[in-house]
C-alpha cells in the first residue's frame, strides 16, 4: 500500500514544484518591470494619500460621523481599501499590454501552466501592494490615526486589508483578459477607485446617505472591510443597521469568497483562449 501511494505521488510534486518556479519567475519579470515605472507605484499610493489630506484635513469640519469620534481614525479604513482598488487598474493594464504585446501568446506556446502566469501576475502586484500599504500607514499615523485594539486585532485587521487588495488584484486580471482596449481600462478603473468608496461606509457614514443608496451602501463589500477593520483597530464605527453592518465578517467571506472565485475561474478560462 505505501509502495503505490508513493509511486502515485511520485509525478506530482516535480509539477508543483515546476509550477511554483514558474509563477515566482512571471513576478520577477513583473516586479522588474516595475522598477523600471514607478509610477505605477506611487499612482496606488497617492490615491489613499491624497483622499486622507481632502477629507481628513480639508473637509474634516464639514463630515460628522456619530459619537463625534475622531475622523481622521474614522477614515484611515476607508483610505487603505481605496488603496487596494487602485490597484485593480495597473494590474489590468499589464495583462492587456501582454496580450496585445504577444506575450501571454508566447507563454501558452510555451511548458508554463497558465495558472502560472496569472498568479504571477497577482503575487508581484500584491507585493507592490503591501509596499504601499506600509507607506499609508505611515502617513495615517502621521495625521492622526491610532489603533487601539490588542496586537493581534491590529494584525488582523492588516491581514484582511491584504487579502481584499489580492482579491481586488483578480478583477484586474479579468479587466485585462477581457478588454484588450487600455483606453477603455484606463477609463473604467477610475471609476471603481472612486464610485466604489463613497457609495459604501469607507467615507461617509451610511446614515448620511439618500435612503436610495443606504441599502446598497450597507451591503456594499468595502463597507463590510471597513466596519471591520473599524472594529480590529478600535476605531470610530458608523455603521447602519441590517444584517450587513450585524454580521461583517460573513458578509465578507461570503461577497470576496464569490468574487474570488469568479474572477480566477472565467480569468483562467479566458487565458486559454485570449487571441485566439
Amino acid at each position: 500500500m505505501t509502495a503505490v501511494a508513493t509511486a502515485a505521488w511520485t509525478p506530482r510534486a516535480p509539477a508543483r514544484t515546476a509550477a511554483l518556479t514558474e509563477t515566482l519567475a512571471v513576478a520577477g519579470r513583473r516586479l522588474r518591470h516595475l522598477r523600471r515605472a514607478p509610477g505605477r507605484f506611487l499612482g496606488i499610493t497617492l490615491n489613499p494619500l491624497l483622499t486622507m489630506l481632502v477629507l481628513g484635513f480639508l473637509l474634516e469640519k464639514s463630515l460628522v460621523i456619530p459619537g463625534n469620534g475622531s475622523y481622521q481614525e474614522y477614515l484611515f479604513a476607508g483610505a487603505v481599501i481605496q488603496g487596494g482598488l487602485a490597484g485593480v487598474g495597473p494590474t489590468a493594464i499589464a495583462v492587456a499590454s501582454d496580450v496585445r504585446g504577444g506575450v501571454i501568446d508566447r507563454f501558452r506556446s510555451m511548458p508554463v501552466s497558465r495558472g502560472a502566469v496569472l498568479f504571477g501576475h497577482t503575487l508581484a502586484d500584491f507585493l507592490v501592494g503591501l509596499g504601499s500599504l506600509v507607506v499609508v500607514t505611515g502617513f495615517g499615523l502621521l495625521l492622526g490615526w491610532r489603533p487601539h485594539g490588542s496586537a493581534a486585532a491590529v494584525l488582523a485587521g492588516f491581514g484582511l486589508i491584504a487579502v481584499f487588495n489580492y482579491v481586488m488584484l483578480w478583477v484586474g486580471v479579468l479587466l485585462g483578459l477581457a478588454s484588450r482596449s487600455l483606453e477603455t481600462i484606463s477609463s473604467l478603473t477610475p471609476l471603481v477607485v472612486t464610485v466604489l468608496p463613497f457609495l459604501s461606509s469607507a467615507f461617509l457614514a451610511p446614515q448620511n446617505l439618500p435612503a436610495w443608496l443606504r441599502a446598497f451602501a450597507e451591503w456594499n463589500p468595502v463597507s463590510a472591510v471597513a466596519q471591520a477593520c473599524r472594529e480590529l483597530w478600535g476605531n470610530p464605527s458608523a455603521a447602519g443597521s441590517g444584517f450587513p453592518a450585524e454580521h461583517p465578517a460573513l458578509v465578507i467571506a461570503l461577497t470576496l469568497g464569490a468574487v474570488f472565485l469568479l474572477t480566477t475561474v472565467f480569468g483562467l478560462r479566458r487565458y486559454r483562449t485570449v487571441g485566439n
